[in-house]
Order: structure tokens, then C-alpha cells, then sequence
């Protein structure tokens, strides 16, 4: 009985936090060994081991920075369309279709400025939308096992163009495309192995979500 009860207790504290601290490990060094837009750090730690009162031996990981990010899916269900944005990846150069990616509306946060702040100015940069209300879904670690980025991923119901267009911010070498989707795509792209970064599956899937808990009935469906 005893065993069972610490085995609930145990499945009941990991649903409200982690298991350890940041009491639970120990940085001996850490030294930069890069500094760019992204940072690369080599950390030697200690952390301590599940079920037990010992520490791992001193540990080397390389640590990249990257500043905190923000996205939004832009959707409107009156027009049953919501906006997706393409652009050339670095991170997918070697894809075996292509580094041009769909992505939701997303930049860096500027300095102390706030997630909703970024995403009101992404959205005019990069879709010439302006955004009301802002609902927040999650914010994460998109690669914890290697860098440090957290995103935090939005999304904003607001009157979408009728066409798509080209937006971005050359000066900074910006050259974006704004597609314009049905309702009735989310299926196909979430489906067809199109779509390769975690927030524009999460949000898609929010809205696939969203569209069904509101009853909606997509436009040539019965």
C-alpha cells in the first residue's frame, strides 16, 4: 500500500513540476567559445541522478544562446482562412525537399521588449495585419537538449487579406511570401509532410481544434 501510495504521490508531483531544482546541479566553468546574432557556450556541470542522493561525474555540454522568440497563426472564421508565411531556412539547407519554409509569423524579442509587442510588429512586417487580441497557447523550448531559445507561440483571429504578397524587411535580408490558406487545407498540411518546425504544427493543430469545439462546418463540407 505504501509503495502504491508513493508511486501516486510521485505521478501527482510530476503533472505540477520537474522532479528536480536548480539547487539540483552544479556548473564547475563555462566559457564562450563563439559570439554572434547566436552564442555557443561549452558548460562543465554536475546534476543530480533520479531516485538517488549522488551527482553525475562533471559533465561537458555546448550550449547555444539564442534570444527569446514569438509566433502567432493569423486565422479568421468568417473568411475560414488563416495565413501562413514562406521563407529560405538556413536551418534547411540540407532538407531533402527544400530550405524554403512554412512558418507562422514569428521574429526575436527586441532587448526587454514583451512577446505581444514582438508579434503586433512581426505581424505588420510581415503580413501588413494589425492584431487586436492575442490568445497565448504555449511557450517552449523548441531543441532543450542543445540550445537555449524559448518561444512563446500566439494566436490572433484579425481580418486577412484577400491574396497573399510579399513582405519582410530587405535591408535585413528579409524576402517573404504571405500565403493565404482554407480552413479546409489544415488536414493536408498537417498530414502530407509539408510542414517542418514545431510551432506551425502546434498552432495548426490548435486551430484544427479550435474549428471543431466551435462547431464549425467548413465550406464544401457537410
Amino acid at each position: 500500500m505504501k509503495i502504491n501510495q508513493f508511486i501516486l504521490s510521485e505521478h501527482m508531483n510530476i503533472i505540477k513540476q520537474a522532479s528536480y531544482n536548480k539547487k539540483d546541479f552544479r556548473i564547475e566553468a563555462r566559457e564562450f567559445l563563439y559570439r554572434g546574432f547566436i552564442q555557443v557556450e561549452k558548460v562543465s556541470l554536475r546534476h543530480r541522478l533520479f531516485q538517488q542522493d549522488s551527482s553525475t561525474p562533471i559533465l561537458q555540454r555546448e550550449l547555444i544562446h539564442r534570444p527569446e522568440a514569438a509566433g502567432v497563426l493569423l486565422y479568421n472564421h468568417q473568411q475560414q482562412k488563416f495565413g501562413l508565411i514562406e521563407q529560405f531556412r538556413i536551418g534547411g539547407l540540407d532538407d531533402v525537399d527544400s530550405p524554403w519554409q512554412l512558418e507562422v509569423i514569428a521574429g526575436v524579442l527586441d532587448g526587454d521588449e514583451a512577446p505581444e509587442q514582438c508579434i503586433r510588429r512581426e505581424a505588420l512586417e510581415e503580413s501588413g495585419c494589425s492584431l487586436n487580441q492575442l490568445q497565448h497557447i504555449f511557450s517552449f523550448y523548441p531543441s532543450a537538449g542543445a540550445c537555449s531559445e524559448l518561444f512563446h507561440l500566439y494566436v490572433a483571429e484579425t481580418e486577412l487579406p484577400e491574396h497573399g504578397g510579399i513582405f519582410g524587411m530587405p535591408d535585413e535580408g528579409e524576402n517573404i511570401q504571405l500565403h493565404i490558406l482554407d480552413y479546409a487545407d489544415i488536414s493536408a498540411l498537417l498530414s502530407n509532410g509539408r510542414l517542418r518546425n514545431a510551432p506551425v504544427i502546434m498552432a495548426l493543430q490548435w486551430l484544427q481544434q479550435h474549428i471543431h469545439t466551435a462547431g464549425i462546418c467548413l465550406r464544401g463540407k457537410t
